[in-house]
């Protein structure tokens, strides 16, 4: 069925978020719940942020593109994010001050320094042009190597593994983003919202290796070129 907003969701959203809830719940008894499809739940210091289906679209589609994230977030922080791709088996894992892994092995951003070498992933041209940042986007689209859509979960994955070097996306709630924020953290990168700010409630991302953080989000606002 399509929700308000005309995204779709699915019965499998709904049953793995109800799993997933109960799940957690019975491990962790006073810990709240934020996920896509049943809003908030509890209060206190913890809580989980679950989004079933990260790629829902891909999902009824049967496009083999789409994981199951879960982060948990104390006081106001993520502490920890998981991101698993059950077609795949792939399953990413971050811990705040432990490092990074895919499928436990430890991973690790490139160490690309040159924006004219590096590789930008996007997950929509509609959603840059209707946010507000087409010309920006245009901006580092023109001075990147190579730039593709990949999307969703699995932009950030490419860039904490040191396969790419930029993701930005727009348009998104904290359940796209909490596991995905961590990940690239702890895998050496860094991740804000297009206003800079280190946040997985400002509603766009920017992930990166690092080094190439600063320019690209001066592109991306229309600042003037870094030298």
């Amino acid at each position: 069925t399509l929700k308000p907003d005309l995204t779709p969701v699915t019965q499998a959203d709904r049953d793995a978020e109800r799993a997933i809830i109960d799940i957690l719940g019975r491990a962790f008894p006073g810990d709240g719940f934020l996920g896509e499809e049943f809003g908030a739940r509890g209060a206190g210091a913890r809580r989980w942020i679950i989004d079933p289906i990260d790629g829902t679209r891909n999902f009824v589609r049967r496009i083999p593109l789409w994981a199951t994230l879960i982060a948990l977030e104390i006081d106001g922080e993520v502490a920890l994010g998981v991101i698993h791709n059950p077609v795949s088996g792939d399953l990413y894992t971050a811990e705040r001050g432990a490092g990074a892994r895919l499928n436990g092995a430890p991973i690790r951003v490139s160490a690309v320094s040159e924006v004219a070498r590096a590789f930008l992933l996007h997950a929509g041209l509609d959603i840059m042009r209707q946010g507000g940042y087409w010309e920006g986007f245009v901006r580092l689209v023109d001075v990147t190597e190579r730039q593709r859509g990949f999307g969703d979960y699995y932009g950030y994955g490419l860039v904490a593994e040191g396969k790419a070097e930029i993701y930005a996306e727009m348009d998104l709630k904290p359940w796209d983003l909490a596991p995905c924020k961590v990940l690239v953290e702890e895998a050496g990168g860094r991740y804000t919202d297009f206003e800079g700010r280190a946040t997985i409630y400002g509603g766009s991302a920017l992930a990166t290796n690092g080094c190439l953080h600063e320019p690209a989000l001066r592109l991306l606002r229309g600042e003037p070129a870094p030298g």
